[in-house]
């Protein structure tokens, strides 16, 4: 089996993904490590699969792939397409996992009518982990609105653990548009605020049935929350909290929240 080196035009053009611009236009990016890999291949997303001798002797799963290139790479063909400082080794050219917006809503009406809406989210991580909570509690969906990271970088990849294979991911740069859709689907907008309308204790109760019905949760950024777009919320939730902290950070937030509709959504089935 030749061995690729990071001369190899396939890894240079590879390591070309780091870029935003790159994967949009190719409709590719990169995926590293044994979680999102794996999830990759299980759902026949991979294109190529790059393995350096070690990762191969590792992960013995990578004898049993078939319908997709295995391709041995150098230690230092794996640092060009790494953006960590320590690296397993394992790497897969995938497919976009990017839907349209009005087919990520689509879904969720028909199979699980809870969206999380994370709103100008500006660090990769917490992308990432919103689309691991939203998958962990069988959300429809993660629509992105207005001007987020890209999903699809790595650091988002690799925080994601894999689900962002699992379920409907979008963006649409604007948010009035975003809610807008959301209504006409019939989504209420909730949103949490530090003054909210409701607290999410609440929100939760049975007797009101709010988080059972179909919602879509609006959460801000890290730096600035909201802001403004808190206005196109339909109810504002505040969430109680008895320690002294001020608040929460947004993939946490997003965790609570997620969580309780999804066990409010699970009780009406």
């Amino acid at each position: 089996m030749e061995m690729f080196t990071e001369r190899t035009p396939r890894i240079v053009n590879a390591a070309k993904l780091h870029r935003a611009a790159t994967r949009r236009k190719t409709g590719r990016f990169l995926a590293e490590g044994e979680n999102a890999v794996t999830a990759a291949l299980a759902r026949g997303e991979v294109v190529d699969l790059y393995v350096t001798e070690a990762a191969w002797e590792r992960f013995t799963f990578l004898r049993d792939v078939t319908g997709t290139h295995v391709h041995l790479i150098t230690e230092r063909a794996a640092d060009h397409l790494s953006e960590t400082v320590t690296h397993t080794g394992l790497f897969a050219l995938c497919t976009s996992q990017m839907v349209d917006d009005d087919a990520l809503i689509a879904s969720a009406v028909k199979n699980s009518p809870l969206i999380a809406v994370p709103v100008e989210t500006n660090e990769p991580g917490n992308a990432g982990t919103i689309i691991r909570v939203a998958d962990a509690f069988g959300t429809g969906g993660v629509l992105f609105a207005g001007n987020t990271v890209d999903p699809q970088g790595g650091k988002a990849v690799r925080a994601s653990a894999g689900s962002l294979f699992n379920l409907p991911v979008a963006r649409n740069t604007s948010v009035v548009e975003v809610v807008d859709k959301l209504h006409e689907a019939e989504f209420q907008i909730l949103a949490t605020a530090a003054d909210g309308d409701v607290t999410l204790h609440e929100a939760a109760d049975p007797a009101n049935g709010m988080l059972a019905q179909p919602t879509a949760w609006l959460f801000g950024n890290e730096a600035h929350g909201l802001g403004d777009w808190l206005d196109l919320a339909d109810i504002r939730v505040s969430i109680p909290m008895r320690g002294q902290a001020e608040s929460l950070n947004l993939a946490t937030a997003a965790s609570v929240c997620l969580y309780e509709s999804s066990k409010a959504q699970i009780a009406k089935l």
